[in-house]
């Protein structure tokens, strides 16, 4: 591609390029020098799984990839003993080292099925950070200033509610600045909520003598909900690693105004193919993208299995093929019965008895076809009885043996 075809390819989904004219030039003197552009991707193991909203910027990195750039990853497992306070309303829990460790190394596996690794550049951010001493510190913390922190709208907004911000916070867009300046970034990627520790990157590269970066952002992958960001704690997330079953059931639950931001945040489909989807039946452009998420993570056989599985499940209402057993031990027996919460607990369709009865007031559990309503009842065990929760569980009981 020529500079403008790849300042095209970057810009899709993009929210902000900071600059769009440096990085046209940055990519017309890569084109012009045969010098492939350094594009930086921090990430802080903070947790073993990664999600589909995480892919929003390793796929954005993997495009500079495809465009013959270097992409620098950076595992943060200096900046993660920190963590990052961008968008939160607290200061987060510390992680040990030996905690950043094991996160780190699941990492790889995952983000593996989205970048080449074997042309990556992988760095540790503690290669660099780790040595530096007090003096060393102090030089870098010069050259930011207390009101530019309190300008950050997260620690502007806890300053003003009373709620406490560690120090150890304020270093944190230094560290990640930082960085920048150790790798001689030429681009740096990144959500909205990491603007400000980009640009703190650009700054501190000026202060030390090199090219600013180009600070490229991109949007918040709403979750499952339709409404809040995709986030393991919420619930409303669909993981790289989760299976193909799951993967293809979780994205046919999406809202239907969230189609067009999940083909353009996380396929290549071209705009045009986009359009034309959306504007056929919102159930088979849908089931489209769902399959081409199993396809990019598990591959084309499992991508159609997926959809095959779930038409025969969904849309004919059959019973898959393959169906957990769950075996009723005789303790949990009363006169041939068992407490439904603790049925739906010993399948795995909850983790508490109080979802449990939650699940069942809301109409989702049934047996053998017929639904259950009592959130407090019991229910006959029948050997080989069919369970089921929601649209996507379900489980056959097996009776103890007399």
């Amino acid at each position: 591609m020529d500079p403008r075809e790849q300042l095209a390819l970057a810009r899709r989904g993009a929210v902000e390029v900071y600059t769009e004219e440096d990085l046209l030039h940055k990519l017309e003197r890569s084109a012009k020098d045969a010098r492939p552009l350094r594009v930086k991707l921090g990430v802080d193991p903070s947790s073993p799984d990664i999600h589909l909203g995480h892919t929003v910027v390793l796929r954005k990195l993997r495009h500079f990839q495809d465009l013959g750039h270097q992409a620098v990853l950076i595992i943060g497992d200096f900046t993660g003993l920190v963590g990052d306070p961008s968008g939160k309303s607290k200061t987060r829990p510390q992680l040990t080292p030996a905690e950043v460790e094991a996160n780190a190394q699941t990492y790889f596996d995952q983000v593996g099925r989205i970048l080449d690794m074997k042309k990556a550049e992988v760095v540790r951010n503690s290669s660099w950070l780790r040595p530096l001493n007090f003096e060393d510190i102090l030089k870098i913390a010069a050259k930011l200033t207390v009101a530019r922190m309190l300008e950050r709208d997260d620690f502007q907004n806890r300053y003003k509610g009373g709620s406490p911000i560690g120090l150890h916070e304020f270093l944190y867009p230094m560290m990640q600045g930082y960085d920048s300046v150790a790798v001689r970034s030429d681009v740096e990627l990144g959500g909205t909520d990491q603007t400000f520790n980009l640009l703190v990157g650009r700054n501190l590269q000026r202060e030390w003598g090199q090219e600013p970066q180009i600070a490229l952002t991109l949007p918040l992958l709403v979750g499952l909900d339709g409404k809040d960001k995709m986030s393991k704690s919420l619930g409303n997330h669909i993981g790289v690693a989760d299976a193909p079953a799951d993967m293809f059931g979780k994205a046919m639950s999406i809202p239907d105004d969230q189609m067009r931001n999940w083909y353009t945040l996380l396929t290549d489909f071209p705009e045009a193919r986009v359009a034309e989807l959306l504007a056929g039946h919102p159930r088979e452009a849908k089931a489209t993208l769902a399959a081409e998420l199993v396809r990019q993570y598990h591959g084309a056989e499992a991508a159609t299995g997926a959809r095959e599985g779930f038409d025969k499940v969904f849309a004919r209402k059959e019973v898959p093929d393959e169906v957990a057993e769950v075996a009723v031990p005789a303790a949990d027996l009363q006169d041939g019965t068992v407490w439904l919460p603790r049925l739906l607990g010993l399948a795995g369709f909850s983790a508490s008895n109080s979802e449990a009865r939650r699940l069942i007031s809301q109409g989702g559990v049934s047996i053998d076809g017929q639904k259950c309503a009592d959130p407090n009842g019991r229910v006959p065990v029948v050997d080989g009885m069919l369970l089921k929760s929601g649209k996507r569980h379900f489980a056959r009981v097996r009776a103890p043996k007399p």
